[in-house]
């Protein structure tokens, strides 16, 4: 790449070679946003497509983690980031690869729209189907940052639990997603219920995605199950979906990337 082309000009090189794009957003903290994204990239990939995963939550990075905890960028001859390569068909990249774990990122917010512009522009992402954004809580400056280097994307998973206080927050987040001409995939009911032997039940409730997907005319996506196994794995870097085959939750994030394929694709 000649380095020489301007950040908007990058920006239009990323779009041509990435097909959809994906951001993945909730109204709070601890409602399982990274799990959805790192789950989903890895069964998008094991079906085939190619897929990167971006962290975009500067302050408190989790994907590393997830996915082995010991993947590490490079830099080509052009000088770009090339991005850890996970799966031969998913790549991924977080700003916890380039520090020293546990050192805490005290960022204002134009050094964090110049990482982000880096991460996307001046990175060796190739061609991909998806690219993946782990967006941290809330509505701040990464969001802000990403919405308006790339324009409208494909769309926005919001995810959620059942609970009407994260309902609250995600209406917040839908209302930031709209003020910014972005469209609204759908939504992710993340604990969503447990299997209890032969028992179903709800510890948040239920029906709060429904009515939410009802109130705004979007998809429910996918109903993501309750397991501490799979809690375990992904502390141990063992993706779901790689690591937990024929389970109920692996077969719930194998749904969701089928109904995110078919809504980007229709």
């Amino acid at each position: 790449m000649d380095f020489k082309l301007s950040e908007d000009q990058k920006i239009t090189t990323l779009k041509e070679n990435v097909k959809h794009f994906i951001a993945v957003l909730s109204g709070k903290g601890g409602v399982g946003k990274t799990t959805v994204s790192v789950n989903l990239a890895t069964a998008l990939a094991e079906s085939g497509y190619n897929v990167g995963i971006l962290d975009i939550d500067i302050h408190g990075p989790d994907i590393v983690r997830m996915l082995g905890g010991n993947a590490t960028p490079l830099i080509d001859e052009d000088e770009r980031i090339v991005p850890a390569e996970i799966l031969p068909n998913l790549k991924a990249l977080s700003i916890s690869m380039m520090v020293e774990e546990g050192k805490p990122i005290i960022w204002r917010g134009p050094l964090k729209h110049s990482a982000i512009k880096q991460f996307l522009g001046d990175t060796n992402w190739g061609k991909l189907d998806f690219m993946i954004f782990d967006l941290p809580p809330g509505t701040g400056d990464e969001a802000l940052s990403l919405f308006q280097t790339l324009g409208q994307i494909d769309g926005v998973i919001m995810v959620t639990t059942p609970q009407k206080v994260a309902l609250d927050d995600v209406r917040r987040a839908i209302a930031f997603v709209h003020a910014m001409n972005q469209k609204v995939l759908g939504i992710v009911e993340n604990m969503s219920y447990m299997r209890c032997k032969d028992e179903v039940v709800y510890p948040f409730g239920k029906g709060g995605a429904d009515a939410l997907a009802q109130e705004y005319s979007v998809p429910v996506l996918g109903r993501i199950p309750m397991d501490p196994k799979a809690l375990e794995l992904l502390d141990e870097g063992k993706p779901i979906t790689l690591y937990y085959r024929e389970s109920e939750i692996e077969q719930a994030f194998r749904t969701l990337a089928e109904n995110v394929a078919k809504a980007v694709e229709k």
